[in-house]
């Protein structure tokens, strides 16, 4: 791995559509999606020089259909005790397929850090949805036993914890189980995701939890071009204020071309520092992306530069926005 940089990290990603590992060859959704391919994915990765990647499960996978306007909603509920079900069939089929293939899963800076100098990228395992934990905190605990680093707290469908950006409001932010779960991933040293969460959840997050967190895919809202998916100024800067991380998002929501992606991520760096920002790619799971490869990580740099950031300024970025997020966050965790 290149010395002369610091590590790259993608802190949101579905590699290889992860989220479909440990299906039945049967399953309507492998016949729907296909299989999975993680370790081409992770094949890619490597090549490119990442010295981490994010493997996320989707926890409402199951009952999600296109929507013209939102994209993705929860098209029904879950039957009783199929989210934990699902959750643990893509984190046993995600270790599966990753302990074959020889990949060390991280859960700290040291840990990819490590990868890093031995040649090696690493694994980081999210949890994107808090749905699986159906009213029990024990189940975060074992998803942290299974290698998951980071939880998002809400995905598309409306769960027991917040309101999402997609779905008009049920809860007016974060509710009293959703601030046992901060508590718990604090405890745990887990990394805080407040993406697809809405303004008002995230700062009951904010005000809940005693670590920093990052929003790991979204970007700054356009005036012309509004989605619910994108943040307003104010709740970009709530999350940088309280020391956390916004994951910019190469999709075609806002953008039509790795430059305008580059132009996203100046602005958010303008807006909120560029010590607060980071990239999440949503691989192998994003709409219209501009970044479809891992190798198109290589031409970030010079765009960046292009748009006036400095080279220390890029390689937080790229990475050490992301380090410095995990040794705040699991540093005090037990």
């Amino acid at each position: 791995m290149p010395a002369t940089r610091a590590p790259w990290v993608d802190v949101h990603a579905h590699p290889g559509r992860c989220f479909l590992a440990g299906l039945d060859a049967g399953d309507p959704l492998a016949g729907l999606l296909g299989g999975a391919d993680v370790a081409a994915a992770l094949a890619a990765a490597r090549d490119a020089g990442l010295a981490a990647v994010t493997l996320s499960t989707v926890a409402d996978l199951r009952l999600l259909a296109p929507d013209p306007v939102k994209g993705l909603r929860a098209a029904r509920e879950f039957r009783p005790g199929e989210a934990y079900a699902d959750h643990r069939r893509q984190l046993d089929g995600i270790g599966r397929t990753i302990a074959r293939l020889g990949v060390p899963v991280a859960v700290t800076a040291e840990g990819i850090e490590s990868a890093w100098a031995g040649g090696q990228t690493a694994v980081l395992v999210g949890c994107e949805g808090a749905d699986f934990l159906e009213g029990r905190l024990e189940a975060l605990a074992e998803a942290r036993d299974l290698g998951a680093s980071s939880l998002t707290l809400v995905h598309y469908r409306v769960n027991q914890i917040g309101d999402v950006q997609t779905e008009e409001p049920a809860h007016g932010g974060l509710t009293a189980f959703g601030r046992e779960v901060v508590a718990e991933c604090n405890r745990l040293g887990m990394i805080i995701d407040c993406a697809h969460a809405t303004f008002e959840t995230t700062v009951g997050v904010l005000e809940a939890s005693c670590r920093p967190v990052m929003v790991s895919h979204s970007h700054l809202n356009h005036p012309g071009r509004h989605h619910p998916r994108l943040l307003s100024p104010a709740h970009a800067r709530a999350v940088a204020d309280a020391g956390g991380l916004i994951g910019a998002w190469p999709s075609g929501v806002t953008s039509a071309s790795l430059a305008d992606f580059a132009d996203e991520i100046a602005r958010l760096a303008d807006l909120a520092g560029p010590g607060h920002v980071a990239v999440g790619t949503d691989m192998d799971a994003n709409y219209r992306p501009v970044l479809t490869r891992y190798a198109e990580f290589a031409a970030l740099p010079g765009l960046l530069a292009a748009r006036g950031l400095s080279d220390a300024d890029t390689d937080d970025i790229l990475g050490g926005n992301a380090l410095r997020l995990l040794r705040a966050v699991t540093r005090q965790g037990s």
